[in-house]
């Protein structure tokens, strides 16, 4: 295992090929602060070029998975005080707050966007709260298993400002469809696991005790496609939410499908099946 440590996250890597992104800031229910922002886009950034690393699986620290983002540091916005530690990052540099607004949050929606734009298939495992940007990092995710404790709402309504950021108003339609998502970002309220699951939102609603174990195996049944089959596949399913037709879909998924059969994993895995066994790709 091969650990790589952040201020406000935790990345681990198993020689499976597995990655694991804790959000690290327990004491502020994994808060999406600055810091954090910039150190996602930092690891997003490294693992559109890491062919070591297969599937990622993200979770948050402690008793939630992420409350959104940090609201005191987000206050600086407003504020004529910018304490020095802010003055660091590049929107809090910017003398226009209108502008500062606006770098910052093309800065943070963009973490959505290499979400979806990085190979690996995403595992969220979310536990407790993921509220506001919390909820919209759920969004952004492959797969969504829960604890019986979760619960999910978006909080931007709530506070004055419109009910879609980070995506959410693409994703969570396109996700669980237009009335419920309407419903649910309109109103802000709490959806939790049980409900979650009957509306397809979340994939599994174990006991929180075996999240990380239920993410592992089905990051494991992952792992057992070939690494080119596997990336391509998830950028199919991306492209897919837009195509605009179904004769548009399938000659993406021909290219796609043509790419691979030039690989030898298409030898071992047809190999594999005859001899009814695993088959033993090569790591990237």
């Amino acid at each position: 295992m091969t650990l790589y440590k952040f201020k406000t996250l935790l990345f681990e890597t198993n020689e499976k090929g597995i990655g694991i992104i804790t959000l690290n800031r327990p004491e502020k229910l994994n808060a999406i602060s600055f810091r954090m922002i910039e150190e996602l886009h930092d690891l997003l950034d490294d693992l559109q070029v890491n062919l070591d690393c297969r599937v990622i699986i993200l979770r948050g620290i402690g008793r939630a998975f992420s409350a959104g983002l940090d609201l005191k540091e987000a206050s600086y916005f407003v504020s004529k005080k910018k304490p020095k530690e802010l003055q660091k990052f590049y929107f809090m540099q910017v003398p226009d707050k209108i502008k500062a607004k606006a770098y910052f949050l093309w800065r943070i929606s963009h973490l959505t966007v290499k979400m979806r734009k990085i190979s690996q298939p995403i595992i969220s495992m979310i536990n407790g709260i993921a509220s506001g940007g919390g909820f919209a990092l759920t969004m952004a995710t492959d797969i969504r298993i829960a604890s019986e404790n979760s619960k999910f709402n978006n909080a931007f309504i709530k506070i004055g400002v419109t009910g879609g950021d980070l995506g959410s108003s693409y994703m969570l339609p396109r996700l669980i469809g237009s009335s419920r998502a309407t419903e649910i970002i309109y109103t802000g309220r709490f959806v939790d696991a049980k409900e979650a699951e009957r509306i397809g939102f979340i994939s599994k609603v174990v006991k929180e005790d075996k999240l990380l174990e239920t993410a592992l195996e089905m990051a494991g049944q992952m792992l057992k496609a070939s690494p080119l089959g596997l990336r391509m596949t998830k950028e199919v399913l991306n492209l897919s939410m837009d195509a605009p037709s179904l004769e548009t879909l399938i000659q993406l998924e021909n290219r796609a499908q043509a790419i691979c059969m030039t690989s030898k994993d298409v030898v071992e895995g047809t190999l594999a099946w005859y001899d009814r066994r695993d088959p033993k790709y090569s790591k990237r």
